[in-house]
């Protein structure tokens, strides 16, 4: 009984180490992390750089393993810090804290994976929490549920700006003719699409009077729907805005955050805060 208690201690104190900024130590943990992240994407980028990497390379490559193993280290210390290792390994930071250290051993086996390591960059999204920005977090996090709630609508109005495009695109085909770039249906396609998102490459672009109709129409057009997922995303942002107002603290179940300021319990395990 004395060792699972002692056990239990162990843990919950790595836990507050890892997962908690509010200590001395986590914040110390999470100051020293963020460095170590900074410091392996300029080694990452200094790499890249023919010069450096035909005089440093072996500095260079050196160093990306002692992050590499760092990193590795810290991810295996998270996973046994807390009693629900799968629910950190599928969440958001968890896929990310993995992609951090996966090129490295991916390079072993494929040549120039090790160019994925900037996918640590990601890592920096912890800075928000390090650093008690839960103001800028909270704003994140009621930004991806806004946008989230919109795909849906989102996706019906992209499949009808698709059938518009289609169908405007075969009509300046029908217009124009080859001299003026319209040499098929997909080309004109793709004139639409740059035309009525107001891009306007100009690689393309109608020669007779009702082409250059059909293509003032579409610019109009286009102006015209930039509203509409303008639209859906405010009217989403106003429902998110709602459910704004949550701590910071992580679970040290399930090591999730966003929980409301008065929660005593997990609202994703419902474990004990």
């Amino acid at each position: 009984m004395a060792k699972e208690t002692g056990a239990k201690d162990w843990q919950v104190k790595l836990h507050s180490v890892i997962y908690e900024s509010e200590t001395k130590a986590g914040k110390a943990f999470d100051v020293a992390l963020l460095f170590f992240i900074l410091a392996s994407i300029v080694v990452v980028m200094l790499d890249s750089v023919d010069g450096l990497n035909a005089r440093f390379g072996r500095i260079f490559f050196i160093l990306e393993w002692v992050f590499t193993g760092i990193f590795t280290v810290e991810y295996i210390l998270r996973l046994i810090s807390i009693r629900r290792p799968h629910k950190y390994i599928f969440s958001f930071l968890g896929v990310i804290d993995l992609l951090a250290i996966i090129p490295s051993y991916l390079s072993v086996f494929f040549v120039g994976a090790q160019s994925l390591l900037v996918l640590r960059a990601l890592r920096l999204l912890r800075i928000f929490r390090i650093f008690r920005l839960v103001h800028f977090l909270s704003e994140m996090r009621f930004l991806s549920v806004a946008i989230g709630n919109s795909l849906r609508k989102i996706s019906i109005f992209i499949l009808f700006v698709l059938t518009c495009v289609v169908i405007l695109g075969s009509v300046i085909y029908l217009v124009e003719d080859d001299s003026a770039g319209f040499t098929s249906i997909p080309q004109s396609v793709y004139w639409a699409i740059v035309t009525i998102t107001t891009v306007g490459y100009g690689d393309v672009a109608p020669a007779t009077p009702l082409g250059k109709f059909i293509a003032s129409f579409i610019m109009l057009l286009g102006y015209g729907i930039i509203a509409v997922p303008t639209g859906i995303v405010t009217t989403e942002m106003a429902q998110a805005y709602k459910s704004k107002g949550r701590a910071n603290n992580a679970c040290p179940n399930c090591g999730k955050e966003g929980h409301d300021m008065d929660a005593r319990f997990c609202k994703f395990c419902g474990e004990k805060l």
